[in-house]
Order: C-alpha cells, then structure tokens, then sequence
C-alpha cells in the first residue's frame, strides 16, 4: 500500500525538497490551498485532499481537512482490528506523515492597523484539529511543524524507512506545545480586546531565546526566553555586537539598568551592580551624564552594566574603555567607539531600540507552586500628588534634585533611600532591613557631598530617626510617599531645621 503524507503549511521554507524526497521514497503527497499549488507548480505530484474527501472545500476554504476521510487516516490503530476493519469498510487509507503549520496569527496581530475581523480570520481550525490527531497517534504517525525537523526524518526514512517511536513522541511533544502556545496567544488576544485584566486561567508562552552557561550560580541550569509580542526595548530584543554570550546576572542586571534609563528623556547614563543602580548621571552630553555616574560610585561601577539613552560617541567610549564593565547598552555606537571599545574582548556591546518604551502589561514573578502577577509601576513624578509639607519651600535646584532621586529611588530594593543632586547621585542604600540603615549607607557614600542634597524615601518615615540623620549630614530637601501615623514629627524636624519636605502620596516599594 502507498504511503501517504498530508502536507499543509504557511511557512513554505524547504518544504518543497521535503515534499520531493518524500515522493523519491514512495509517498503519495496530500495537499490543499496554497501549498498544493505551490509543490505542483514545482513539479511534485500531488492529490488534492478534496479527492480524498469526496468533498470541496467549503465557507471560504475555513472546511477542508475536518472530514472523517482524513481525521480517520489519521487516528486509526493500524494493530486494533476494529480500526482496521472500519477503515476498510469506510474507505479511509492512513496518513503516516503530517507536515502542518498554522495561519500567521500572531504576525496579523503584530501589524499596527489589524483589525478586529483579520485577526479572527486568521484564527486557524483545520491546521490546530490535524495536527493533535497525528499527535495523538503518534504510536504510528509522523508529524512535523517545525521545518527544523524536516531534515532529522528524511534521514530516518531513508536508513528504516520508518521513523523512530522516540522521534514520533519528540515531535509530538513539540506539536502540543505548539498548538498551546498558538492557543495562548489567541486567547490573551481576546482577554486583551476584552479588558479582562486578571482572567479566571493565565496561559503565558515563551520562546526559547538561548540557553545559558549557568544561573545565578555555576552550580544551577538555566536559559533565557523572550516573548515574541514583547517591545524592542527589551534585552530579549538587543542586538548584540561584540563580546561572549550574555549570562543569567548579566540578562537581569541589564533588564534593571534598561528600567531605569527609560526614566529620562535628558542624556543619562545609569550604572548597575546585582540588579540595583549605584550610579545614575544626567548631562548635556551623553559623555558628561556617563561621567556623573562614574562620579556617583567609582569603587561599585567596577564589573557593571551601564545603560546609555543616547549614542556612544568616541569621547565616551574613552572613558567606557578606561574602567572594566561586563555590558554597556544604548541605541547605538559610533564607528570610533566601537573601534574603541572593542579592543576589550570580552565587553558585551548592545544595542535597543530607545523608540519604544511600552510597559508589558504586567510584570510575573515566579514562586514555589505559583506566580505573581502585577501591574508595572508606572507612577512617576509628574503623577505624583505632590505637596509640599513644611514651611520653606524648594528651590529650583531641589526640585531638579528630588526628581532625579524620586526617579531613581523606586527602581533601588526596599528599603530604598537615595541621595542626590540635580544631575546625579551621590549615595543609595538599598535593600536594609530597617528605613534608617539604607539612610546611614546612602549618607556614608555622599559624604560631604549630602550637605545641600536632597534624600528620597521609597515610603515613609515610621519614626522621624531617618529625617534627623538626613539633617545631620546637611541634607537640605526630602522627598518621601508619607502616610505614616507619625508624619508630624518628621515634618516639625525638618521645619526645626530649616529644611524643605515634599509628600508624594505613592510609595514605591520593590522586592
């Protein structure tokens, strides 16, 4: 009996070689559409499934695989006498081999002016229904939806002249996590149309970007995926120009350091160690705003990510070269700098689209049994409800400074405080267990740079101890959410002092 393989695909990529070494090795090729016509027009024989059918295609071509003539070849029991016996009866002949991918329907969505009816039109029945019943079968049928694969089982077919049982399962694995993740985008697709913000079954979909040399750690296995609707301002997204592969810290610090950085629309440079800033710089120039952040923390930018808004030019890339840094990102690089630069052999140089700084909608985090699902915090200082609490008002150097800590300071671990001035910072004390202890770190690395500064508080003062220390070390200007039972204390100390406060209404926790 003739072997039969159905093939059906949108991406026409080496099928038609497939298709012809199928047919060299005896198959009879079963096709419909625009892949029938394109293998024919090719010179590959091929039988139109309405033949097998014994019915057209029907609605516009949405019915022409769902018939009990194909469905049938391809579930049938080829050792279950009952199947046998009702295929012969029927006269259903199997499917052995099954080569289908599915209408483009994230690539209808990604377009800027899909509408609503295109994207339902490519919302693919048939393809989906063939596919899980091949791979159901897959004790005795092929089926591929990966042109990757193409090349694995002709060589199978050619050496027994039947696929492995292995190779059946593997590829079948890989169909239902294809047809779940084709699912999941259809379905977020119409959450999204919807409104629903938090649907009542969350399905997300990854695509494997790379493995990785190692986690956090050399001793944990990891890889990095990227999802395929994400914004090019995204690491997942980077063009990589030079230096080794990114690793686990690298992809995270790196994320940190580009969620800061869309904070500014002036030039600014941001440095980042483990996934908190130690300095953040703003200038005229890109090369003036990186030297603020060198400046901010000469001693913890060594080994760091920078983050750059603007081009590297040559001026800055000297001063790039001259400290070591595992990645230096931006929109782009100037031919000097990159001559510059790449001389350091193992510096990663990447490039991100600045154009696009869309948000995803939420933010997931993973944990043992579950996921956390957010909104980004997206509240920034032209959001705020801004008052002004004490009796001296800022000056126009303490708005500008207590901006760029307010900036900063929701992008640094909680508890979170942030010294600065009006370009750049000067100390950050993150991630202590009490407000007070990030507040003796952040006044230690200042100095006497904090005389004349301003101080940022990612929430409030439960006791006025901070405020006293802020005023200690000469700390003119204090931005913080308030909201604490026992904010008149802090206020009285800090009108006592002669120094100026500001209540933001909203605090910026980060874990």
């Amino acid at each position: 009996m003739t072997k039969r393989a159905l093939i059906s695909v949108s991406d026409k990529s080496g099928v038609l070689e497939f298709a012809k070494e199928l047919v060299a090795l005896g198959y009879e090729v079963l096709s419909t559409g625009g892949t029938k016509k394109h293998l024919q027009d090719n010179g590959v024989p091929v039988t139109s499934v309405d033949e097998v059918t014994k019915f057209p295609e029907i609605l516009g071509g949405r019915v022409k695989t769902l018939n009990p003539m194909i469905h049938g070849g391809l579930l049938a029991k080829y050792d279950d006498a009952e199947h046998q016996a009702q295929m012969k009866e029927h006269g259903i002949e199997p499917i052995e081999i099954v080569c289908v991918n599915l209408y483009p329907f994230v690539e209808t969505i990604s377009k800027p002016d899909v509408t609503f009816e295109d994207a339902i039109e490519n919302i693919d029945i048939g393809g989906p229904t063939m596919l899980r019943s091949a791979a159901k079968n897959q004790q005795y049928v092929t089926v591929i939806v990966d042109a990757n694969d193409y090349e694995g089982v002709l060589a199978e077919l050619k050496e027994a002249g039947q696929t492995t049982l292995q190779t059946r399962r593997r590829l079948a694995a890989k169909v239902f996590r294809h047809t779940a993740a084709y699912d999941s985008y259809i379905s977020n697709y119409l959450s999204a149309e919807l409104g629903e913000e938090f649907p009542e079954q969350m399905t997300l979909t990854y695509e494997l970007k790379q493995t990785l040399r190692y986690g956090e750690n050399p001793h944990q296995k990891a890889a990095f995926y990227q999802k395929r609707l994400a914004s090019d301002f995204s690491v997942a997204y980077a063009e990589q120009l030079h230096g080794k592969e990114l690793s686990y810290n690298n992809i995270q610090d790196a994320n940190a350091a580009l969620q800061i950085i869309k904070e500014f629309k002036q030039p600014a440079a941001v440095a980042v160690k483990h996934m908190n800033p130690c300095g953040v710089g703003t200038g005229e120039s890109i090369a003036e705003a990186f030297n603020k952040a060198y400046e901010a923390d000469a001693t913890s930018i060594f080994g760091g990510i920078v983050a750059l808004n603007r081009e590297v030019d040559a001026k800055t890339a000297e001063q790039l070269a001259s400290i070591f840094l595992e990645i230096i990102i931006a929109p782009s690089f100037s031919k000097e700098a990159i001559e510059l630069l790449t001389v350091k052999k193992n510096i990663r140089l990447l490039t991100i689209s600045f154009d696009q700084h869309t948000q995803d909608a939420f933010n997931t985090v993973s944990v043992e049994g579950g996921l956390l699902v957010q909104e980004p915090d997206r509240y920034g200082f032209d959001e705020a409800d801004i008052q002004v609490v004490t009796d001296r008002q800022p000056t126009e150097e303490e708005w500008a400074a207590m901006r760029l800590g307010w900036s900063v300071v929701k992008h640094v671990k909680s508890n979170a405080i942030v010294i600065t001035d009006e370009q750049m910072t000067l100390g950050i004390g993150a991630g202590q267990m009490n407000r007070v202890g990030s507040a003796k770190i952040a006044l230690e690395q200042a100095g006497e740079k904090a005389a004349g500064a301003a101080l940022a508080s990612d929430a409030f003062f439960p006791m006025p101890d901070t405020v006293e220390a802020a005023i200690e070390a000469g700390i003119t200007a204090i931005i913080h959410p308030g909201g604490s039972k026992r904010d008149q204390e802090s206020i009285d100390a800090a009108n006592k002092a002669g120094i100026t406060m500001v209540l933001t209404g909203v605090r910026h926790f980060k874990h």
